[in-house]
């Protein structure tokens, strides 16, 4: 696996990866302030300050789970991709080693070390690696928060998502139509069904909420849906890309803050 290119940020780096057969991947090593773990005893995600904190609070490392991706959401730069296949659980895992191999912090210091297997690619698609990468990392790294994220993937089977490992639902409409039009896999489970997920994680499971338009949002369909004793919502900004800008989905509802 070897770096492309990199672009840094105020609060962290992402890395354009090639597979060692030609495959390109994202990943991200990114950090936050220690405050922002507690969202829902605050009520909301926002920073308190400008202060971005360090990778001794919370340290984040992204990995795709894929090259490319078969599921095409509209506002996903992934979805301009041609071809895609799914990651081994070694190069899985190898994304996380090469971020530590550019820090000289030691990853299980940070107050809350975390995996986001959120980049590219639908983990309940490639479910055995993702769960092998897991494992693995795990055995190095004891108490790792692992965050996986779906569109919910019909017949997944979410009985193995408990302690320190959270389920994040990729939700981003709450009308059924208007969903199927975002999130264009046939194959995936209704809204109603997604709120009877329940899980043996340690904290509730995240509603993502990337809104591209104000009727995208409906407090009666959520409320009716997902009890808040087992869900906490995220209200997610776009990031415009090509693939966005194709569909005129434009920046969204949620505009993302430059805090550079």
């Amino acid at each position: 696996m070897k770096e492309l290119r990199h672009k840094a940020f105020a609060n962290g780096i992402v890395y354009a990866l090639e597979t060692d057969d030609g495959f390109p991947i994202e990943t991200t090593d990114t950090f936050l302030p220690i405050e922002t773990r507690d969202a829902i005893g605050r009520h909301q995600n926002a920073l308190s300050s400008r202060n971005l904190g360090s990778r001794a609070e919370r340290w984040m490392i992204g990995v795709s789970v894929m090259s490319g991706c078969p599921v095409r959401c509209k506002f996903c730069a992934t979805g301009s991709l041609k071809r895609w296949r799914r990651l081994t659980a070694s190069e899985i895992v190898e994304q996380f080693s090469f971020v530590l191999g550019r820090r000289s912090e030691r990853f299980g210091d940070a107050m809350e070390h975390k995996i986001n297997y959120t980049r590219m690619g639908e983990p309940f698609l490639n479910l055995d690696a993702v769960r092998h990468a897991i494992t693995s990392i795990e055995a190095a790294w004891p108490g790792t928060h692992h965050y996986v994220s779906t569109i919910g993937v019909k017949g997944s089977d979410f009985s193995w998502i408990r302690d320190n490992i959270t389920l994040q639902i990729s939700l981003h409409a709450l009308d059924e139509k208007r969903r199927d039009e975002l999130i264009p896999w046939n194959n995936k489970l209704s809204i109603s069904d997604l709120g009877k997920i329940r899980t043996g994680s340690r904290l509730k499971t995240t509603l993502n909420l990337t809104l591209c338009e104000e009727r995208d949002f409906d407090i009666d369909m959520l409320k009716k849906h997902f009890d808040p004793a087992y869900f906490f919502v995220k209200l997610s900004p776009i990031n415009p890309n090509a693939v966005s800008d194709a569909h005129g989905l434009g920046n969204g509802v949620i505009m993302g803050v430059n805090m550079q």
